[in-house]
């Protein structure tokens, strides 16, 4: 059971950046359905800083996978932003066509890296320097039994990942700055005629929302996989990304909700690896099997419906949320 907490904990802070990103840019307005190419994105920048670090110490080795991924997330989110801000291209449509476009440029980058290091299946990315580093956890964990094995044996990066949502539902609920996103999520006619720089807001927490996905992209190679990548991560990744997208509906687009929503859909991912563990004398068929990666769109469909009969504002995505701004029009 410990065991299972501890490694549900590890998947969700993937799911909790890709949630927070998403949340952080469809408060501005913009339904980005690219994020699960973006991640796939952010995977490979992780990937290539990890490469330019080459056999440096574990600190430079994780710091560069991490500007990497934020950079090349953050580059792509660019892209959404110019296509669907500026040229205001359908964000639905331009959205898809990134995540396909992110899927193929990193299986095309990775499978690059892998024939680099001279190995047709897997390659290595990540020094034993660099990966002891990153799952260093506090000393004093270990003394503390079950307790200290769940919430204090990760890496650093999962608590920085929790900050980072910590963070966000500060700035949203109680600054200036998160009160003019949300109006501009909410109504950009009567935020521009109030004084607040539409563009400038889209813009920004498009750019910062892909960053902050993007580093769920790397922190997938990192925690999950140690740094060992091969053929398959952009699809297991773009996967992830999908029930990011998810998760944000199932949160309630609160960022603060995310870090209980991202558990619950990281216990739901690596449940079935458990079923032995839970059920020991229980036999599953296939089909049984493949039901359970549906339970959180599923859950999800249910929040949707629930929070569309109540009716509370509060609870709703923004209204602008995939409208197009036409300043012309205002």
């Amino acid at each position: 059971m410990v065991e299972f907490f501890f490694q549900a904990i590890g998947i969700a802070v993937i799911f909790l950046l890709g949630c927070v990103g998403e949340t952080l840019t469809e408060k501005s307005g913009h339904l980005n359905l690219g994020i699960p190419g973006i991640m796939c994105v952010g995977a490979a920048g992780g990937i290539l800083g990890v490469v330019v670090a080459n056999n440096a110490n574990g600190f430079l080795s994780i710091l560069l996978a991490v500007i990497f991924a934020a950079v090349f997330a953050a580059i792509a989110g660019g892209i959404y932003a110019f296509l669907t801000v500026t040229l205001r291209c359908n964000q639905n449509v331009t959205g898809l066509a990134l995540t396909i476009f992110g899927n193929g440029f990193s299986s095309v980058f990775i499978n690059n890296i892998i024939k680099i290091e001279g190995d047709s299946g897997h390659g290595a990315m990540l020094s034993e320097a660099g990966n002891k580093f990153f799952l260093a956890h506090l000393p004093f964990s270990d003394l503390l039994g079950w307790f200290g094995k769940i919430f204090l044996g990760h890496g650093v990066l999962i608590y920085v990942a929790i900050a980072i949502a910590v963070v966000a539902a500060i700035v949203l609920r109680f600054t200036r700055i998160g009160l003019n996103l949300r109006a501009v999520g909410e109504s950009p006619a009567t935020a521009d005629a109030a004084g607040i720089n539409v563009t400038a807001y889209k813009y920004s927490f498009i750019l910062i929302g892909s960053a902050i996905a993007g580093l769920g992209g790397m922190l997938y190679v990192m925690q999950l996989m140690h740094g060992i990548v091969g053929a398959e991560l952009a699809g297991t990744v773009e996967g992830i990304g999908w029930l990011c997208v998810a998760l944000v509906i199932f949160t309630l687009w609160k960022p603060a909700l995310a870090i209980l929503g991202s558990f619950i859909f990281g216990a739901l991912y690596i449940f079935p690896s458990f079923l032995n563990v839970f059920f020991p004398d229980a036999t599953f068929t296939f089909a049984q099997l493949k039901l359970f990666p549906l339970i959180p769109y599923v859950a999800t469909i249910i929040v949707l419906v629930v929070t569309s009969i109540i009716g509370n504002k509060e609870n709703q995505a923004p209204a602008a949320l995939g409208l197009s701004y036409f300043r012309e029009d205002r």
